[in-house]
Formats: structure tokens, sequence, C-alpha cells
């Protein structure tokens, strides 16, 4: 099996005969997927997404693939072809094509739906061709060839590449599930075929290679999401993806069945759930769908909230839930369902939100206690099968962390794929397919930018260790101690400043809104340390950015008297 190293130096020149393959994101972490296909002095570029930030990360926003690589050339791509419409695959695209504009851009309907809303964000106007599954179309010197593939969003392809060097199989992110709710299957016949025809690298989703068997089936979820909606008494609040269509979908069907109404919560799952029902892959049931405002004129028990924040991110509307410091509020007798997966990384914020809303009342289901949520990725069962199906030439593990993608170099080992034949990598390692065979021949600088506000690349990781300690705007301290049996504030806030302004006393406005706030949660009860501060950071903040337009480092400090 060949790695890419730290020691490899810069690729040879391309020859004529070869195909290469430059994953700059996606093989190393989950996130960030972009892979650059370079033939006969032209580039093709599959999925363009983003990786969002982890909490030794502070005031990172997104995190995007490095696009040096292509920066200088182009003009030479030919196009960008998206396998699916989830972040990690589409929301770097905005980003790319601030560079060049005219980029063309092939996905499938919903995918181009939910992109075109994205850019409309960003103001920019791109150029898409909407593609189906079977359809076959040129760019340059790559024929794209697509197929239908299940995942956790409607409308997914993978995408067979042919050129004068080779053929390569790319299967985006996928799983088997044979009962979809949507009756669309992985097209195992068309992989099949493509495999008669001869695939010469099988580039193949890693994420569940570690996980044994097969990935239960969508529907199997429905017993489980009806023992919530029998056993709850009171509000129900379900927090997803906003792109997972099929779990909203499943959501609205089951509380169609239980007499319940719906709202929908956060900016992208308005967004989306609004895209996906105009193009008819949302069936909402006339009369269900109701305003935030007319929620206050329902009884708790006819209501259900679909928001976001399922991974605890701190803006989100399940995080605010949990702090208390939303317009919904939940407590005793309501049920908050968490409907996704557990992305790595997360679970420290996922585990704080349990706990909040737990501290608040309301029973948290999540998948660690109920089925409330299946996989969209392929388990090792399922690899197997596309294996012996394709019988490729050569494998090369995606979209994963090293360990999934060593698993998944096992799982291609253990079906008669020979171990020269199968490409272990990492972002950055360049492939080149000669031949039919497929080695590591060097390696490009592939690091991290951040998007910063309206900032992208400017932060390095060097100024990234300065912001942990002083923040690159500024840094603010606010220390507050608190009695929480009287629920008071019983000294402070007082506040220091480095970096952003000489003159404290331009922070006498904001000390009262600060004590005000925190009081209103120890009245309410919250009297966790941590989010307590979080309330600290949101009010100072808020009151920052309105009246400096700055967005300094802010560390709250709360203490028990």
């Amino acid at each position: 099996m060949s790695h890419a190293h730290p020691e490899l130096g810069a690729p040879p020149e391309l020859g004529p005969d070869a195909l290469r393959v430059v994953p700059l994101g996606g093989l190393g972490d989950i996130g960030r997927n972009m892979t650059v296909f370079e033939h006969a002095g032209r580039l093709m570029i599959v999925d363009v997404g983003v990786l969002f930030p982890e909490d030794a990360q502070p005031g990172v926003d997104l995190i995007l693939p490095d696009f040096d690589l292509v920066r200088g050339r182009l003009d030479a791509i030919e196009a960008i072809v998206l396998t699916h419409a989830h972040e990690d695959h589409i929301g770097a695209v905005p980003y790319l094509l601030r560079e060049r504009q005219g980029i063309p851009i092939y996905g499938s309907r919903l995918t181009l739906a939910l992109l075109e809303s994205k850019l409309r964000e960003h103001r920019i106007k791109a150029t898409t061709h909407e593609v189906v599954e079977g359809e076959v179309v040129k760019a340059g010197p790559f024929s794209l060839e697509f197929v239908a593939v299940n995942h956790s969003i409607p409308d997914a392809l993978a995408v067979f590449i042919e050129t004068a060097a080779g053929t390569v199989l790319h299967t985006g992110d996928f799983k088997l599930d044979q009962l979809p709710l949507d009756g669309r299957i992985t097209d195992l016949r068309a992989f099949a075929r493509l495999g008669e025809r001869g695939v010469d690298l099988f580039m193949v989703d890693s994420t569940n290679a570690e996980v044994r068997g097969f990935v239960a089936s969508e529907r199997d979820l429905e017993p489980a999401l009806d023992r919530v909606f029998n056993n709850a008494r009171g509000r129900i609040v379900v927090a997803s993806f906003a792109s997972h269509i099929h779990r909203i979908q499943q959501i609205i069907d089951v509380a169609h069945r239980h007499h319940r109404k719906i709202a929908f919560f956060g900016r992208s799952m308005v967004r989306n759930m609004g895209v996906a029902s105009d193009l008819g892959y949302l069936e909402i049931p006339g009369g269900i769908l109701v305003s935030s405002e007319q929620l206050s004129e329902l009884p708790d028990d006819e209501v259900v909230l679909i928001c976001t924040g399922s991974q605890g991110e701190p803006m989100a509307a399940l995080s605010r839930i949990a702090n208390n410091d939303h317009q919904i509020k939940v407590g005793p007798g309501d049920t908050v369902v968490l409907a996704s997966s557990l992305i790595p990384g997360n679970e420290n914020a996922v585990s704080r939100v349990i706990n909040g809303l737990t501290r608040l009342g309301a029973k948290v289901v999540h998948k660690g206690n109920a089925m409330v949520h299946v996989s969209g990725h392929a388990a090792a069962g399922e690899l197997l099968y596309c294996y012996n199906i394709v019988r490729p030439r050569n494998v090369m593990p995606i979209h994963g962390e090293p360990r999934h993608l060593k698993a998944n170099a096992e799982l291609a080992l253990a079906t008669g794929v020979p171990a020269d034949r199968i490409v272990l990598t990492l972002d950055g390692g360049v492939v080149d397919l000669v031949g039919g065979v497929a080695k590591v021949t060097g390696a490009v600088p592939c690091g991290y930018v951040y998007v910063d506000g309206v900032s992208v690349g400017d932060l390095t990781e060097a100024s990234l260790k300065d912001r942990r300690v002083l923040g690159s705007e500024g840094f603010i301290t606010c220390f507050v101690v608190v009695d929480s049996v009287e629920g008071k504030v019983t000294a402070g806030p007082e506040i220091q400043a480095r970096g952003f302004v000489e003159d404290e006393s331009a922070f006498d406005d904001v000390l009262p809104k600060i004590r005000d706030a925190v009081e209103d949660q120890l009245r309410h009860g919250n009297t966790d340390q941590y989010a307590l501060q979080q309330v600290v950071r949101r009010v100072l903040g808020r009151w920052v950015n309105d009246q400096h337009r700055r967005r300094p480092m802010i560390v709250p400090v709360v203490v028990e008297a």
C-alpha cells in the first residue's frame, strides 16, 4: 500500500499519457472535500466543501480547501462536479467562484438548487448544468457519466470519469439502503457495467469502513420515532442537519400522524426546506406548517419544532435553547430529539447541549439511547459488495480520517485487490495513474484556509495560536461573581481589555446589560457556570460588535460567591 509522507517532494511533470489525482480535502478529516483531476493540461474538480472549526480554533467561521494548486491555472478548469449538496461538499464553492466566476458546475437538480440559494447570499451568479443519473457529458478531455447513489440527502451522484489515460469511479458519499424513503437506490447495475468496461481507479467513501455489516434502512427509524411521539406529553424539539431532507420528511410524517403542527427554526433549515418543498423533494401536508408567531396559540402537546444545532454549534437554535437564550423555552415534559450522527470533534459541544437541556428538565433522545438516526455512509459489508462488483484495478480510499482510510484499504485487500494497487494518501498527496497503475508520486502544499468574518486566508496557524491568548482584534475579560442561592450578581461585572480600547470606561454602558442578563438566568434556575459564561460572552460580544464593529476574543469568568 502506498502512503503520502511529509518527506515527499514535488511531483514530476505530468506526461501526456497520465491522469493526475490530487485530493485537497477530505482525506485525513471529515469535511473540506475537494479533489482535482488533471489530464492533457486541463483540470476538473469534484466537490468543493468546507470543514467546520473545533473549539481550538477560536473566531474561525469555516475552513476551506487550499486553492493554491489551481489558483494560477483557473482558466484550465473545465468543470466542477458536485456529488451532492452537503456543506462538506459544496460549502466552499462560493469562495472558489470568487477566483473565477464562470467555471461550469455540474450537479443534480436539488444539489444545484441548494447551491444557488447559497450563492445568492454571496451575490454570485454561477454557470450551472443540471445532470441526471445515466447522463454523459464532455468537459474538455474528461468524459463524465453520472450514477445514482443513495445517501442521507436526495439526488446524490457518483461520477465515472473517463480520459485517454484511464478511468476513475468516484463514489461520492453513498450507502446501499435497499428500501430508501424516496425509492432511489444506489445503482449497482451501473457499478457492474462500469466495472466490466474497466475501472482503473476506484475512489471509495471510507466514513463507515470500521463499522461491520450493513447500515440500517432509513425506514427502520419510524417505530422509534413513533415511540418518542407516543411518550411525549409536551413540546417535541427535533434537531437535525438542515440538509437531511429524508429525516425531516420522516419527522413531518410522524407529526402528521400524531396530529401535531410543525415549525422550522434556523436560517439554513428554513431556507433548505423551502427549496426542497418548492422542488417536490419534501411533502408538507396542508395546514401542518405554522409560523413561530403561531406557536404561542397552540398547546404544547400539539407542536413539533424542527431546528438546527444537532452538532452543538454555539449560535445554532438548539444551543441557544439549551442555554435558555431563545424564544423557544423547554422544560419538564418536553422532549428533544437529536436526529443526526455525531461528527468527530463535536463530542464536547454536543454533550454540553444535552446537559443544558437536561438541566432545564427536558428529556433528551439521541442515537446513544434510541434509534433516531442511521448513517448515510456504507458500512464494511456494503463496501465489500462494491469491491466485488466493480473489481477495480486500483483503489484509493477517500472521505475519512486516517483510521477510516486504512480500514477501507483492508477491505479492498480482503477482496483481492493487490496491496501495491491500494493507494493510501492524505490531503496534498499526488496520485498519478499511468498504464493502469496508480501510485503516489509526490505531494503539494495543502493547508487549512480559515474564514474569519469577511477575511479569507489571512489567519495563519501562527496567528491562530496568538488568538487563543490575545485575539487578533483585542482581548476582553469579564469577571462576574454570583450567588446562585440569592439569584444575584454580588460582584462585578468587571471588564479588562487589552489591544481594544485604552479607556475602560467605554464599557460602562454594557455593564448593567451583563448584570441583568446573568441575573435573569439565575432567576430561571440556570446556575451552570459555563452557561452563564456563554450569556456574558453573547451580551458583551453583541454590544462590542454593534458599537465598535469589532470581534475581539472575549473570555468571561463567572464564579460562585
